[in-house]
């Protein structure tokens, strides 16, 4: 079949490795679309990540095929892409339009599917050390390979940082020597991957990671907060495929997975009271999956899913004023969904897709949200594209149940579920056997948006969002390589007193760029990043508005890697070449110049 009808990005594994991410925020802000502030020094859940101007919950994430995300809307909950350590990671792909119908019908933004590794060859064990600027050091280790018809992969992450560096008057969390506090991050991943074949029509999966994070939070709220946040997380899956019949035209995919994460923040107020936000989900899941080459010409994916969650909550607080709103909450949601895409290439250079996904919840009944896509290859090297998708996200459990005493939220029981529809129109292009590039309008209409507004979780109506995503690749020569990301995104908000305004810290435009080397072992690259600033919306320093804009900044990384040994090398990070601090969100300071040096081997 012809590409698809959506833009679909992909970083591998060796590209990861020469950028130096060490986490899936990392990787991600690399790729076009993602617009994200929770990532590197001062990273923090309040900051955000955003996709075409979506929240992380309006996009579906997937490991291995299954979602994780943890829909849970209140800060401390949601999904921490920084916890997700690259080095477990085989490549990361990134799609949307039709992909919503297969996947889940509350991607306004996309569907993120991270592929984690699966050992092959003869086993090895991988190692790699560093420390850095500001308290960081990490240590993984990975031993993986095959042997008969068994593909194995084991891996361990220890990530540590102070991130005690000097930021200005007026910084979120600054203390009274001028430092940033409370700022420290504690993160350990035990990650595994178990695949075996039955024989050459039968395959066996087995993936299982279990996280423990401890953090402080940078809350901008107040001055002077020493909020703890404690995660830990289990994450495991069961995967059979088969090719049905005598042919490779007829293929399933059967799964079950089962999540689990436990939130729990908890510190002072006002030096005297203290206060505890527990959050636990546990989610359940399966799904069907039969993809079907009923000609040369038409293809048909479907099949259906189910997900039961449960959710425990628990707000506690000390403090008079808010005592009465301590509660504890159990609460359970089912949903199901039946989905079908049909692909048939109309001629040898047009393509359509259609899809349909039924979908059944506990709490708000049956919807249908239907898609559409075309695609047309216009010459060898170019593909012209367009899609179109129906979508609708519901209110999580805790927007709809329980009390926030970190923030002082008010649930509310009758919101609505946000519903809308998303687009793109674009060109993929062959510029030469080396250059490729990609060009993507892409908007979307989002009914009844979820918010704050004077102190409760609201629907709070619409919001229109325009936008333009570029991409371009080129191999300059079998050593050298280059790229260019850039995304400008409007997220207006359409309804009631902050209409005509940019939805808050969404950026208008960012941007990186990066040029590499790579021959023998050597290697070596310099990345600048680019963000246009983002309205600061709430919590401002006295003298700003809610409706200003942080300014924007450019920043350049190095990384290289200098081979000692045949199996050992040596790794070098430098950020912010320039030295320059900047503000990369509202009250949120990168700092100068910081290092990383480390060593990497392979047995």
């Amino acid at each position: 079949m012809p590409v698809q009808s959506t833009p679909v990005y992909v970083i591998d594994a060796e590209q990861i490795q020469q950028s130096g991410a060490d986490t899936l925020s990392e990787i991600l802000r690399g790729l076009p679309g993602f617009a994200i502030n929770d990532v590197g020094f001062g990273a923090d859940i309040h900051t955000g990540t955003a996709y075409r101007g979506h929240s992380i919950n309006q996009s579906v994430f997937l490991i291995d095929g299954r979602p994780f995300n943890t829909n849970i809307s209140t800060y401390h909950g949601g999904t921490d892409l920084n916890s997700i350590p690259t080095d477990a990671i085989e490549r990361v792909e990134l799609s949307s339009g039709t992909a919503a119908t297969l996947y889940g019908s509350e991607a306004f933004g996309g569907v993120v599917n991270i592929v984690t590794r699966l050992g092959t060859g003869i086993p090895r064990f991988t190692g790699a050390a560093q420390l850095g600027s500001y308290g960081l050091s990490n240590y993984r280790g990975r031993f993986g390979g095959s042997f008969n018809d068994v593909d194995f992969s084991l891996g361990y992450e220890r990530a540590r940082a102070e991130n005690n560096y000097v930021v200005p008057v007026g910084a979120a969390n600054r203390g009274p020597d001028g430092r940033l506090f409370n700022g420290d991050t504690a993160v350990d991943n035990i990650y595994g991957r178990l695949g075996f074949a039955i024989d050459d029509r039968n395959q066996l999966d087995f993936s299982a990671s279990h996280l423990s994070s401890r953090k402080g939070l940078l809350y901008f709220g107040f001055p002077l907060q020493r909020d703890r946040l404690h995660h830990d997380g289990l994450n495991l899956g069961l995967t059979w495929e088969a090719a049905l019949g005598a042919g490779d035209d007829s293929q399933l995919a059967v799964s079950v997975g089962y999540n689990s994460d436990y939130f729990n923040t908890f510190g002072p107020t006002q030096g005297v009271f203290s206060r505890t936000g527990v959050l636990d989900t546990k989610t359940l899941l399966s799904r069907v999956q039969h993809d079907w080459q009923l000609s040369d010409r038409l293809q048909l994916q479907w099949g259906g899913d189910l997900r039961q969650t449960w959710f425990s909550g628990e707000a506690s607080s000390t403090a008079p004023a808010l005592a009465p709103l301590n509660d504890v909450e159990n609460r359970s949601r089912f949903e199901g969904a039946v989905f079908a895409l049909g692909t048939l290439r109309l001629t040898d250079t047009l393509q359509t897709e259609v899809g349909l996904r039924q979908n059944l919840t506990s709490e708000f009944g049956a919807y249908t949200n239907p898609s559409l896509g075309l695609n047309w290859a216009a010459t060898p090297g170019v593909n012209f594209r367009s899609s179109w998708v129906s979508v609708q996200r519901n209110p999580g459990l805790d927007q709809l149940y329980l009390f926030d005493t970190v923030h002082n939220w008010l649930a509310n029981p009758d919101l609505v579920p946000e519903q809308g529809s998303a687009w793109t129109i674009g060109v993929d292009t062959q510029l030469a056997p080396n250059l490729s590039g990609q060009v993507t309008y892409f908007g979307s209409q989002l009914n009844n948006r979820l918010g704050i507004r004077t102190g409760r979780w609201e629907n709070i109506g619409l919001v229109s969002t325009n936008g333009l995503e570029l991409a371009l690749n080129w191999q300059v020569s079998p050593q050298w390589n280059t790229f260019l990301n850039y995304t400008y995104t409007s997220a207006q908000i359409k309804d009631g007193p902050e209409a005509g305004l940019q939805l808050g810290m969404i950026p208008f435009s960012v941007g990186q760029m990066g040029v590499g080397y790579r021959h023998n072992g050597w290697q070596a690259a310099v990345l600048a990043s680019y963000n246009s600033g983002a309205r600061r919306a709430f919590f401002v320093n006295p003298g700003d508005t809610s409706l200003d804009f942080t300014e924007s900044w450019l920043n350049l990384d190095f990384t290289a890697r200098v081979p000692v040994l045949q199996n050992l090398g040596l790794v070098i990070y430098v950020e912010n070449l320039a030295n320059r601090q900047y503000e990369k969100s509202n009250r949120i300071y990168h700092p100068g110049t910081a290092f990383r040096i480390g060593v990497e081997s392979i047995f």
